[in-house]
């Protein structure tokens, strides 16, 4: 099939949004910056030992021009922008959908050439030691990460308005290399593409993730904040400024007269708090009446949301930004913010420096779900099309399209999601 191409014959009626799920990962992956050093990797090794050399002398010299990926005297279409690890990965997870997750991830273990995530490593090498799931995935030190929930897409492309078995599939999958949240993160995923796959909403496809997220977990609290800051509550004001502020300020004779004033906006901003609270809440027990309606009145888009969304997700404590109780959130709520539509919610997720290796490529799933792939732009339909193979070698010139429509096919004659 020739990249872009709209598939012939017989089509399940999943089938667009199928290839937008599939699509929207590539362009979210391509979005973020460290697609481009994903792709280096496709180099001659001493082009990035020269990188790092020039990461060095601006350090050294308090230089603030910094390194890009380059290719100098080296071909220069691995560094064009374009897909890198989450959609091979993805890829990789739907060409053996219905391969034992356990087996799948041990035919991995002899090889050399893969790029893949610390939890991924981890569990292999747990896997080596004859380690099976859930403690392949538990004794990780990344088993929060959010390698599973990228992988989890396929799952909910497979299996289309049915959100509880594409969860249940994701879950096995996930207990391979991870565990908690990271293995929530992969059950919300794959029931909100399933639900949108499905023909869902945004507010029902958002609803059934939020539903997976487990009461009192780290995942659960982030992702709350996250989808109450697009509807124009919790985080965002920045620190020492607002209300708190305000209320320091008041001394002497202002005291009561301001403080009454104070009094009044705290109330009515107690009363906003409650509405969006009981919107968000709503959501995850599937009645999306209230947020929908507070979405309406929100006026929140999505570079709006940026500023609230950073304070919520990014604590800029840790070395890597791939934990899921951070990316899956952010994703979520930029996909609200967004109304469903793709180019806003990854454009804008590729603004999270510190969520951009996967965030862009979560928010590019699911709102591709909920659009379909017609709905994308042909120039980025036809940049994503091709695997390069950075990750999985093997996978260097792999259609992704052909890959969604097998998916698909297994769908409408019923060999998809069999194990």
């Amino acid at each position: 099939m020739t990249t872009g191409e709209e598939p012939r014959g017989e089509r399940h009626p999943a089938a667009d949004r199928i290839r937008g799920a599939f699509a929207g990962t590539a362009i979210g992956d391509a979005a973020g910056w460290p697609s481009a050093r994903h792709r280096f990797g496709l180099l001659a090794p001493w082009t990035r030992r020269l990188g790092r050399e020039l990461d060095l002398f601006a350090e050294e010299h308090r230089v603030t021009s910094l390194p890009v990926p380059f290719a100098l005297n080296q071909p220069v279409a691995p560094l064009a922008m374009g897909p890198s690890d989450d959609a091979e990965w993805l890829v990789w997870t739907a060409l053996g959908i219905d391969t034992d997750r356990t087996d799948a991830f041990t035919a991995l273990l002899d090889r050399t050439d893969l790029r893949a995530r610390i939890s991924v490593r981890s569990a292999l090498d747990n896997l080596a030691l004859g380690k099976r799931p859930p403690h392949s995935g538990h004794d990780n030190p990344h088993h929060f990460d959010d390698a599973a929930a990228v992988r989890a897409v396929a799952f909910g492309a497979a299996h289309p308005g049915d959100p509880d078995r594409a969860a249940e599939r994701a879950a096995v999958d996930a207990e391979v290399t991870n565990s908690g949240d990271g293995v929530s993160a992969a059950r919300a995923m794959a029931a909100a593409v399933a639900v949108a796959g499905g023909g869902g909403t945004t507010a029902e496809a958002l609803g059934a993730g939020l539903a997976r997220l487990p009461d009192g977990s780290a995942i659960r609290a982030v992702a709350d904040e996250a989808l109450a800051a697009a509807l124009g509550g919790g985080a965002g004001a920045a620190p020492g400024s607002g209300t708190g502020t305000d209320r320091n300020r008041i001394a002497g004779g202002e005291e009561s007269t301001a403080g009454a004033e104070v009094s009044a906006a705290g109330g009515e901003e107690s009363a906003a708090g409650a509405e969006v609270s009981a919107a968000v809440a709503g959501l995850a027990a599937g009645d999306t009446g209230l947020w929908e309606r507070a979405r309406a009145a929100s006026g929140v888009d999505p570079f709006g949301l940026l500023p609230a969304l950073e304070d919520v997700c990014c604590d800029h404590v840790y070395s890597y930004g791939t934990a899921a109780s951070a990316t899956v959130p952010a994703a979520f709520a930029l996909a609200a913010a967004a109304d469903g539509a793709l180019a806003p919610a990854v454009s804008a997720a590729a603004c999270l420096a510190a969520l951009a290796d996967s965030a862009p490529a979560l928010a590019g799933a699911l709102t591709g779900a909920l659009g379909g792939y017609a709905a994308l732009a042909p120039a980025w339909r036809e940049r994503v099309g091709v695997l390069a193979g950075c990750c999985l070698p093997e996978l260097a010139g792999t259609d992704l399209m052909d890959v969604a429509d097998t998916v698909a096919s297994g769908i409408r004659s019923g060999t998809a999601g069999t194990h």
